[in-house]
């Protein structure tokens, strides 16, 4: 983790909470760093039940996300990848899809399921969002997670309260 970077803390309500931790490959220095971020995120939040799976790329994500909210074993699924633009169109179909597939399983399971796929225009911007001087939006996605099974939790038990 960076020094002098403030990291947002989150409402730890479901200090319980099990989370899906999925990691792309591809970009593997990248991605082992946002994957850092989200387990710092974890113990400094006391979340202990987590598992992590790994996965070729980021294209991937979605179905690996499927498969486990499916089983039923965790509160939220956390996606993280690198899609990094290189000099053919590849770039859009896999940063479009895998957000359009991550986003897809959350609204068709009910369980938060966060985008932490950096979309960058350079190997540079990546490593400034992983770890580097924007942060750690592995850390980010994992803060989501633990806000978004709060206010599930909340919502299920019929709890208002504002976060």
């Amino acid at each position: 983790m960076r020094k002098g970077v403030s990291f947002p803390k989150a409402d730890v309500s479901e200090p319980k909470a099990r989370i899906a931790v999925i990691v792309s490959q591809f970009h593997k220095d990248i991605t082992d760093r946002l994957l850092e971020g989200a387990k710092e995120c974890f113990r400094q939040h006391g979340i202990s039940k987590y598992d992590v799976f790994h996965c070729p790329g980021s294209f991937e994500l979605p179905q690996v996300a499927q498969r486990l909210v499916k089983e039923r074993r965790w509160d939220a699924v956390v996606c993280l990848g690198a899609v990094i633009r290189g000099k053919t169109s590849h770039f859009e179909y896999v940063a479009s899809e895998t957000a359009r597939g991550i986003q897809d399983v959350a609204l068709r399971s009910g369980i938060p399921v966060l985008f932490g796929v950096l979309t960058t225009e350079n190997e540079k911007q990546a490593l400034e969002r992983a770890g580097g001087k924007f942060g750690n939006k592995g850390w980010d996605a994992a803060v989501a997670a633990i806000e978004m099974n709060s206010l599930f939790k909340r919502l299920e038990r019929g709890t208002r309260r504002s976060l």
